[in-house]
């Protein structure tokens, strides 16, 4: 009789590992609407104590999100609109949640500020960037406070600063910070080497963290080749062996990969284990305790029509997952999956957060197969 694998008996079974069973998740879709934009941000707008939802040319009130507001036209192109990101985050200090966001077709990060009323939002140029694939927030410098991170493929990547006064107030003005002449698609932020710093993971090596982020030097370290990889990649201790490995997806192709890093002395290797080498366009994913048991797990789908139907798999069936770390390999779970208008994808950027109040993290997915919230059941 041949040995079956761990992976090959939790692909098998579902759910049971080490002879230990554990239920999947279930969720209720609730389609919001049908607008076609590719990313999602979620936050209190109005400021009633409910979360509402951000896409696009318009914010939905929460908690039923059936009544909807304008914020302003984004402008679009073909398929496109130049609105790639979603964070909220008090650009001005006034006490209301803003949100920052930045596109390929006009190179630009911006900011919406919050009227506090059902007002247009103004709009404000925080920098031109070039071509933006999606932005991300991550705390760089160490200070408890977030920078704003583009992803600028062939163009430098650099970190803006939002600036505060003596009491740490927002004054709605940013520095900005250059790490690198250029890099490619794909952006991840974490310690590689462990000594405490965050480092930043692009298509082609990783960057390693100076003492002094803002004035020193990012040495490169040339050591991977991902092509077009997700934004973000993930930077985590999959396996708990004390060193961070990365969580990749291939974004415009099949694959999705982590890899394990290994430490010879001082030299840093990483070993590629597949997670789903049979889906495509793992544009996106989050890594959030979905389940509340404790532990991480990764959330990612399929981005749709990532570009314009000419990717491989661009026609093969939508799918949203969650794939669980079983002690040795990931097992995945289908939030949802099928053809077009009934399976779903996802954009560019999308969120997870608690809507309803249950204690459960629910997932809000935008993209060019409408707005769509997974309600988080439980098992």
């Amino acid at each position: 009789m041949k040995k079956i694998s761990v992976l090959a008996m939790a692909i098998c079974l579902g759910s049971s590992v080490y002879g230990q069973a554990f239920k999947a998740l279930k969720f209720k879709k609730q389609a919001i609407a049908a607008e076609s934009a590719e990313s999602v941000g979620v936050f209190d707008v109005n400021g009633d104590g409910n979360l509402d939802i951000v896409s696009g040319s318009f914010w939905y009130e929460g908690p039923r999100f059936l009544n909807r507001s304008l914020i302003g036209q984004m402008e679009r192109v073909g398929e496109y609109y130049d609105d790639f990101s979603t964070i909220p985050i008090d650009v001005n200090g006034d006490g209301k949640l803003d949100y920052i966001t930045g596109g390929w077709i006009n190179q630009k990060l911006v900011w919406y500020e919050n009227p506090g009323n059902k007002g247009l939002w103004p709009k404000h140029e925080i920098a031109s960037t070039g071509n933006i694939e999606t932005t991300r927030a991550w705390d760089v410098d160490g200070d408890g406070f977030p920078e704003i991170v583009p992803n600028t493929p062939k163009f430098p990547l650099k970190y803006y600063t939002l600036e505060r006064d003596a009491n740490n107030k927002p004054t709605g003005k940013f520095t900005t910070t250059q790490v690198s002449e250029t890099h490619g698609h794909g952006l991840g932020f974490g310690d590689i080497n462990g000594d405490g710093r965050g480092d930043f993971i692009v298509a082609d090596g990783w960057y390693e963290a100076p003492a002094d982020r803002k004035k020193g030097s990012w040495k490169f370290h040339n050591i991977f080749k991902f092509g077009h990889a997700s934004a973000p990649m993930i930077v985590t201790d999959v396996n708990k062996d004390g060193l961070n490995d990365l969580i990749v997806g291939n974004a415009h192709a099949y694959g999705l990969n982590w890899y394990e890093q290994k430490r010879t002395g001082n030299t840093i290797t990483f070993v590629k284990h597949a997670i789903d080498p049979y889906s495509s366009q793992f544009h996106v994913m989050e890594w959030v305790d979905i389940d509340n048991d404790g532990e991480m797990e990764l959330v990612t789908g399929k981005r749709y029509r990532g570009h314009n139907g000419s990717d491989p798999g661009a026609y093969d069936p939508l799918g949203i997952y969650y794939f669980k770390w079983n002690g040795e390999s990931f097992t995945k779970h289908t939030i949802s999956y099928g053809p077009f208008g009934e399976g779903k994808g996802t954009g560019i950027y999308f969120s997870v957060a608690d809507l309803r109040k249950t204690g459960r993290k629910d997932i809000i997915v935008a993209g060019k197969d409408g707005l769509v919230v997974f309600y988080n059941e439980g098992e």
